[in-house]
């Protein structure tokens, strides 16, 4: 995707101290190749995967726009303004109004647990999954919820079974990731998306069965529990590769979010 290398890469270079989940930060660099979504403009139709018209995307929940800083693995995007604003839990029906959505499909055996965060926590250190979550809520067995992004938005989301998110010995997110990075000022508006194994592999903890897919382009990251089958996503293998993942130019994103993906 449009992040040159991943989240957990980023702070290992940039602070020497966390490990290293990957996605992040391949998406600021200048992508090569792009899948563009064939959108259908309709911020009245009642159908999530539909979207607003050029320039009339809701704002409705948001708060202000953050200012970016940064270049290349320190880049930092919209966090929000109260911290956290950017990202915001919405309804089915208000999901076309919205330029960047993901919709989150439930297991459908058990409850499961999603924290969302940014890449950026809130003293401007790039720790947001450092038990900065922004935006936390629970799947029941067959659930599905939707979340719209601001903006600029950069970072990712940790899901589980059960009522928490495992942590690594530091603190951090230490279950299957969704990474993304949704209108990038630093990269030219381009999105992007994957799933990343990283960091439950670090940490030496399980690895849940995630798949998103942009709903648009059809364009897919996914991986089965314990890593068994993985398809255009991150493990630790791939901790030091780029562009893995989706990559988006421009326009509105619909990701769809399979929680306990077993394929």
């Amino acid at each position: 995707m449009q992040f040159s290398k991943s989240l957990l890469l980023l702070a290992a270079l940039t602070t020497g101290t966390l490990a290293r989940p990957q996605g992040f930060e391949r998406r600021q660099t200048t992508g090569t190749s792009s899948s563009s979504p064939s959108s259908s403009s309709s911020g009245s139709n009642g159908d999530w995967t539909s979207t607003p018209s050029a320039g009339q995307a809701s704002s409705s929940g948001f708060g202000g726009h953050t200012d970016s800083s940064g270049n290349g693995v320190t880049y930092a995007g919209n966090v929000g303004n109260p911290y956290g604003s950017n990202i915001i839990e919405i309804s089915s029906s208000d999901a076309s109004k919205y330029k960047y959505v993901a919709q989150f499909q439930g297991s459908s055996s058990d409850d499961w647990t999603v924290a969302v965060f940014n890449k950026y926590g809130p003293d401007n250190k790039m720790d947001g999954w450092y038990g900065n979550a922004v935006k936390t809520f629970s799947l029941a067995a067959g659930e599905t919820k939707y979340i719209a992004f601001d903006d600029d938005s950069q970072g990712g989301w940790a899901a589980a079974k059960g009522d928490k998110i495992p942590t690594d010995g530091s603190g951090g997110y230490a279950s299957t990731w969704g990474e993304f990075d949704f209108g990038s000022s630093g990269n030219s508006g381009w999105s992007g998306f994957d799933v990343s194994a990283i960091a439950a592999q670090k940490a030496g903890l399980e690895v849940q069965g995630m798949k998103i897919c942009d709903a648009l382009s059809k364009t897919c990251s996914s991986i089965t529990p314990n890593a068994a089958s993985v398809d255009n996503a991150y493990t630790a293998a791939q901790t030091d590769v780029g562009g893995i993942g989706g990559n988006l130019s421009g326009d509105a994103v619909r990701l769809a979010v399979t929680l306990d993906y077993s394929g």
